[in-house]
């Protein structure tokens, strides 16, 4: 599924239109980059926690060259699913 294709079901499911339902999923990214930028956590009860996460500096190989490399420190998004979500996956 993509974007259009999710704004689409959107649309469908709470008979808007798409228009209305592409305002909400932009609105729905927005908020949530914004809220994960800003480093706090962003809870959907029953579908998972995004949370941000420091990422340490280490060394790594260059696959082609075998050559060490150093990677650099940064920041990177988690999510850990929530337990409705899991029972309906498995």
């Amino acid at each position: 599924m993509n974007k259009t294709d999710l704004i689409n079901a959107i649309s469908e499911d709470a008979e808007i239109t798409k228009v209305q339902s592409k305002v909400v999923l932009e609105s729905l990214i927005s908020n949530l980059t914004n809220t994960l930028a800003e480093g706090e956590k962003v809870t959907l009860v029953g579908f998972g926690t995004f949370s941000v996460a420091q990422r340490e500096a280490r060394k790594g190989r260059n696959p082609q060259t075998g050559a060490e490399i150093d990677i650099p420190a940064k920041k990177v998004v988690k999510f850990k699913t929530g337990s409705a979500l899991k029972d309906e996956v498995n």
